[in-house]
C-alpha cells in the first residue's frame, strides 16, 4: 500500500487541508520511528543492566548503588538542557528506569528473577 492509499486514522483524516494532512501524517511516522527507537534502546540498556544485576548477585554486592543513581541523574539533567528538554522529566524518567533496574537486581539476587522475554502467565 503506497503512502497516497495508506488510511488515515483519528483526526488526521478530519484535517481537510491536504498539505497540513500530509505534515501530520509524516510527522507522526517520525515520532513512531522514534517511539520504536526507544523501545529498542532501553531493550539494550536492560540487556547491560541484567548482566550488572547477575555481577552484584554473584559478589553479594547491594541491588542499588545511591551515589552512581545520584551521578547518573545530574549527568542526565545536564544532558537533558544542553538537548533542550525539561531537566525534571529527564530525572523523571530516569528514576523510573533506575527503580525498574533496582527491582531487576533484587530479583536477581534472590533468584526470581526471569529472562528478558520470559513469558509469564496471565
Amino acid at each position: 500500500m503506497s503512502e497516497e492509499s495508506a488510511p488515515e486514522a483519528g483526526e488526521a483524516a478530519a484535517v481537510s487541508d491536504r498539505a497540513a494532512r500530509e505534515r501530520l501524517l509524516y510527522l507522526r511516522s517520525s515520532i513512531d520511528n522514534l517511539d520504536a527507537a526507544l523501545v529498542h534502546l532501553l531493550a539494550e540498556r536492560f540487556k547491560c543492566t541484567q548482566q550488572v544485576g547477575e555481577l552484584k548477585a554473584r559478589h553479594s554486592l547491594p541491588p542499588a548503588d545511591p551515589a552512581r543513581e545520584a551521578a547518573q541523574i545530574e549527568r542526565l539533567r545536564t544532558l537533558a538542557a544542553d538537548a533542550r528538554l525539561d531537566p525534571a522529566f529527564a530525572e523523571k524518567f530516569l528514576n523510573f528506569i533506575i527503580s525498574e533496574v533496582v527491582r531487576h537486581h533484587r530479583a536477581i539476587a534472590e533468584g526470581t528473577h526471569e529472562a528478558p522475554g520470559t513469558p509469564t502467565d496471565g
